[in-house]
């Protein structure tokens, strides 16, 4: 029985725990930063989700999944699930690239109908979930959204 005590004291010590029993504990950011083309092809298409995690507490931050999707103008353009097992210092940031792999085939005439006027902004939203926690997890809901104009992502 000792020993159980002890063992379960020990565990509540690590920092990544430690931090979800404060009451000082803050949800962490999570921007979509960029969104990388790799590879366009007709009937698949490949991107790279650069996705900045901010975490304003004084503890380690153990990110282990995050399961979204990624709509523009309502149309979705991409949805899945990635397991990180990663983690974010105290009062640090950190960007993870998350692959995607997506078939733009179905929404290519609504898609190129939006792109068509590289002057008005278009509507992007991020939702998600982020687990994070060592031993004891906790999830994030998370809905981020904003505004991109077409024309910026053109080269001249």
């Amino acid at each position: 029985m000792t020993r159980l005590l002890l063992f379960s004291f020990l565990i509540l010590q690590l920092t990544g725990c430690a931090s979800w029993l404060d009451s000082d504990y803050r949800d962490p950011e999570v921007h979509l930063v960029k969104v990388e083309a790799v590879n366009v092809r007709l009937l698949e298409q490949e991107f790279l989700l650069h996705i900045r995690v901010d975490n304003p507490n004084d503890g380690r931050l153990f990110i282990r999944y995050l399961a979204y999707s990624v709509r523009l103008n309502d149309l979705l353009l991409a949805e899945g699930e990635e397991s990180l097992w990663r983690s974010v210092g105290g009062h640090a940031r950190r960007t993870f690239k998350i692959p995607v792999r997506t078939n733009l085939w179905q929404q290519l005439k609504p898609l190129a109908k939006m792109l068509r006027n590289t002057d008005q902004p278009l509507r992007y939203r991020l939702d998600g979930e982020l687990n994070s926690g060592l031993i004891f997890a906790r999830d994030l809901h998370l809905s981020r959204s904003g505004e991109i104009i077409p024309g910026d992502l053109l080269p001249e």
